[in-house]
């Protein structure tokens, strides 16, 4: 085998080689002419920096393709098949890079008004924190964004839902009898069950997150565990329907709602009934139990005595408040034991003050009666209401307007509305067999959905783009202690 050896000279033969053959090939149309410098030439230096191609600006799209053009419009290609996939894709709202956020943020937050400020671009959507990092602006949590819509196969009323507790699924009680669950990031169907004969009307799950209670139709009352096995059932009320249900602080009470006229009180383990509460003169629509004491709240069809005020151990009525001129169709306690929110057939919403027993506040603006009102679970003075009309409406105590008004966000009435265990998204049930998911607005995204386009002023901006005119709500820091403390994320507390 011959080895071959190169020396300095041969490297130095090769190279002028080279130099010979491109000085005597002529310059490319496209190579630019670089000219020669005149060390004694004193004149300005010139550079042409033109683009060889104009920059173009896109605007950022989160749920629709770049284009405004119909399908039909495009040619056959790969652009017509990028625009169907872009536009079928399905809606994901992943929550887990803001709680990564919000959990990181403990270690050099030292108060919550240091967090870091996200700008309205589309870069900055992993950057948004979830509403329990923010307790002082709850105008993040208005949430006018339109996420899907979810129907069953078997077309039928939606009267109630619940959100597991950990968030991850939500239950729907339809007219069918049937408990659908649907998924709470994609938004897609994973499986139904029958669970009652007839129409589910009222669902609710215990405060220790074991049991869940639903109630039908016929007056029937089903006790399920999280693995969705019937455990018991017994009949609260005689042939006539549920409207209502709530758990005691410690679970070991129930409390029904009927269109018998009555409320009961029902022992939870051994399912006796203890008290009746009778005082309503015709259908009782609504019943919510005190978060901390032996206190229900009941509201009727009854004009006449639309809302009373119950002592759970005795059965006797406490007070009974007359300041709705129709039926109630919903009454809400708030998480602080001191508000008790009613909405009415007359259009209006009550703010009430148990500690002073009057009214405080009312909230005007929906044109058809209000059938379903829900609390935040992390802002105290945010809820949101829903109406005879479809109409969605989201209201903050001490306002006197409302903060967003989505007129048409259901084609009838809505039944039932419940937010995520986050706050970041809200489920509506209606009387149209939808199903509708909802959400805050990210960064980048524009005014452009079809449910918020006109309806809201101002507050397009979620998270990430704040009104730094708005009013804040001051937070209390007392010690040292409380300045790295931060709220905990339901379903991460382990």
């Amino acid at each position: 085998m011959l080895a071959t050896f190169s020396t300095p000279h041969m490297h130095q033969q090769a190279f002028q080689q080279r130099a010979s053959t491109s000085m005597e090939a002529p310059p490319a149309e496209s190579s630019p002419v670089i000219k020669s410098i005149d060390p004694q030439d004193e004149s300005p230096l010139k550079f042409d920096f033109s683009a060889t191609q104009p920059t173009q600006s896109k605007q950022a799209f989160r749920f629709k393709a770049a284009t405004n053009r119909p399908i039909d419009d495009i040619p056959e290609g790969p652009g017509r098949r990028l625009r169907k996939n872009v536009a079928n894709v399905r809606k994901h709202i992943d929550y887990v890079a803001n709680v990564l956020n919000h959990v990181e943020g403990r270690l050099w937050q030292h108060s919550r008004f240091n967090r870091t400020v996200t700008q309205p671009d589309i870069l900055y959507q992993n950057y948004v924190l979830p509403p329990a990092s923010m307790p002082d602006i709850p105008v993040d949590c208005v949430l006018t964004k339109f996420v899907r819509s979810a129907m069953n196969k078997v077309k039928c009323p939606v009267y109630s839902l619940c959100w597991t507790p950990e968030g991850k699924r939500l239950i729907t009680g339809a007219s069918s009898g049937e408990f659908t669950l649907w998924n709470g990031t994609a938004f897609n169907f994973e499986t139904i069950l029958q669970a009652h004969d007839v129409a589910i009307r009222a669902m609710k799950w215990s405060h220790n997150d074991q049991w869940l209670a639903s109630a039908d139709h016929d007056g029937f009352v089903k006790y399920w565990q999280p693995n969705f096995n019937n455990v018991h059932m017994f009949q609260a009320h005689k042939d006539e329907p549920i409207r209502s249900l709530s758990f005691c602080p410690t679970d070991v009470k129930l409390v029904t709602g009927s269109d018998d006229a009555t409320a009961r009180v029902w022992d939870f383990a051994r399912c006796n009934e203890e008290r009746v509460l009778r005082g309503h003169g015709a259908d009782v629509r609504s019943v919510d139990w005190h978060p901390t004491k032996a206190l229900i709240a009941t509201g009727s069809r009854d004009s006449q005595q639309p809302v009373k005020l119950w002592d759970a151990k005795t059965g006797q009525c406490l007070a009974t408040l007359h300041d709705h001129k129709n039926s109630v169709m919903a009454v809400q306690w708030n998480k602080n034991g001191n508000w008790l929110l009613t909405g009415s057939r007359d259009h209006v919403i009550k703010l009430y003050d148990v500690r002073m027993m009057r009214e405080v506040q009312t909230f005007r603006g929906h044109k058809k009666e209000v059938t379903a009102l829900a609390w935040h679970p992390v802002h105290e003075g945010l809820f949101v209401s829903g109406g005879g009309d479809g109409a969605l409406g989201y209201w903050l105590v001490n306002n006197d307007k409302e903060l967003a008004l989505l007129e048409q966000a259901h084609d009838m009435a809505i039944w039932t509305l419940e937010w995520h265990p986050m706050g970041h998204i809200l489920a509506t049930g209606s009387n149209d067999n939808n199903t509708k998911f909802w959400t805050r607005n990210r960064p980048g995204d524009t005014q452009e959905d079809v449910f918020g386009m006109t309806t809201v002023g101002g507050l397009f901006s979620s998270s990430s783009v704040h009104n730094f005119d708005d009013e804040r709500e001051p937070i209390p820091i007392t010690t040292e202690e409380d300045l790295n403390a931060l709220p905990q994320i339901p379903g991460f507390l382990n």
